[in-house]
């Protein structure tokens, strides 16, 4: 798999080629992964137009009851001190720490009545596929982006359909981009941040003539391939060989990366945020979401980030001072210049954790793990928005109205991205077609008539 890869610390936005590494894994004698990928993705190109998603995977559950349902009337060990803020839908409040999304809650859908995580152990694994982690057919349940990937395909050979820019991060489920399961790795993520792999070629010592030259090898091999496989399996191959050359040689994804093209008003509107990685967890590097805009404009399909750690058992309302400004800035940056742009109707976002938080606040100040429900944040995608889906009770420990399992959100972004959830299939390693959620179906209340 063709992999951009460098320190898990590192921004992307001053110079890639000075930094970052390039490899096509096993190019040689046959090997050729992004080819096979780019050969994979053309048997099931839809392509009826460019819609995509981009999904933020809050790493290790962020409170619920601390960011958009809050409990103003439960008693101070259930509501903590942190105040709402209104915001510009009458009716709706959210943290006073996300100013910036209750100036366009009209944009936006926040989830109260979120469920679906039966363990309470972490993992951004149902963020990703929408399903547990247990129970799952031979290869394992492919993430969203595999199988847009795979049923969609590229809308151009120089940008990857499905793009995971997490780190790797100490708590491995953490820097996860959304594993490709059973599809196989022609469908996992490209990865510009720290993908797995050290045998890599450093472009900014290799120049085009040397990577000429590996072509002209290749071609060696294969000519003395082609002599001996007569079933012309090789000369199908060439095409995807030459479609794997233009990405590693095209401009347009180093510069769908490279933010330092942004006018510096667009940049400080998203802000910085921290590039390191969170403890164990994942970066809150706001230039993520500017860098997600510029893939998806650029062609992605489905782009997956992965921002802080919020498995706050201690300190939970200190460690919330950090983690949710930097959040608000950065989503709803994203959220405004999709719209500037004119893309919301065609690019839906989505950010969650993997569950809850526990409404009764510990000895140490924090808050544990609380699978009976959480939340999320929607918005874009031509989805209907400025109202909340789903309530809490009183302490907001278990759903009161319209629990939302994840399955119905995948049903639906999968719906907007013009793909049939219950009708389409796709095939696990023993052949076995499977459907893309688990009986789920899209959600009225975010499908515009």
């Amino acid at each position: 798999m063709l992999n951009l890869f460098g320190p898990s610390s590192g921004r992307l936005c001053d110079g890639i080629t000075r930094r970052d590494m390039l490899r096509i894994g096993g190019l040689a004698l046959g090997g050729l992964s992004l080819p096979q990928m780019l050969a994979a993705e053309e048997l099931a190109g839809i392509k009826r137009s460019h819609k995509a998603v981009i999904m933020i995977y809050l790493a290790g559950a962020p409170p619920h009851q601390d960011m958009v349902d809050l409990k103003m009337d439960a008693p101070i060990e259930i509501r903590g001190p942190h105040r709402p803020t209104r915001t510009n839908v009458p009716g709706i409040h959210i943290s006073e720490h996300m100013p910036h999304c209750a100036r366009i809650m009209d944009k936006l859908v926040p989830i109260r009545s979120m469920y679906g995580s039966p363990s309470g152990d972490h993992d951004s694994f149902i963020c990703y596929t929408g399903r547990p982690v247990t129970k799952q057919p031979p290869g394992g349940w492919p993430s969203m982006g595999a199988v847009i990937s795979k049923l969609h395909g590229p809308t151009d050979p120089a940008i990857p359909a499905f793009v995971g820019l997490a780190p790797k991060a100490g708590h491995p489920p953490y820097g996860s981009p959304g594993h490709p399961g059973y599809l196989g790795m022609t469908h996992s993520a490209f990865r510009p941040n720290g993908g797995p792999g050290t045998e890599d070629l450093r472009l900014n010592n290799i120049s085009l003539e040397r990577l000429g030259d590996r072509r002209a090898l290749l071609t060696g091999f294969d000519r003395f391939r082609r002599d001996v496989d007569a079933s012309g399996a090789v000369e199908a191959a060439d095409r995807f060989t030459q479609e794997a050359f233009n990405i590693l040689t095209s401009s347009r994804l180093m510069d769908a990366l490279d933010i330092s093209r942004e006018p510096a008003s667009v940049r400080d509107r998203y802000g910085k945020g921290d590039t390191k990685n969170y403890g164990d967890g994942a970066p809150r590097n706001c230039e993520h979401f500017l860098i997600a805009r510029r893939l998806v404009e650029a062609g992605a399909r489905c782009v997956t980030l992965n921002f802080g750690r919020w498995d706050f058992h201690s300190a939970n309302h200190s460690e919330l001072l950090t983690h949710l400004p930097l959040f608000d800035q950065g989503f709803s940056a994203l959220v405004e210049d999709l719209h500037l742009r004119g893309m919301d109707k065609d690019v839906a976002v989505v950010a969650w954790g993997e569950f809850g938080r526990t409404p009764q606040i510990n000895k140490d100040g924090g808050r544990d793990h609380w699978p009976q429900v959480g939340c999320a944040l929607l918005a874009g995608g031509g989805m209907k928005t400025g109202h909340v889906i789903g309530a809490t009770d009183r302490l907001g420990g278990e759903i009161a109205d319209r629990g939302v399992h994840f399955g119905e959100v995948f049903a639906t972004l999968y719906h907007q991205l013009g793909i049939n959830p219950n009708q389409v299939t796709v095939p696990d390693l023993t052949g076995r077609p499977h459907y893309l959620v688990d009986g789920w179906l899209p959600m009225p209340e975010l499908i515009s008539a």
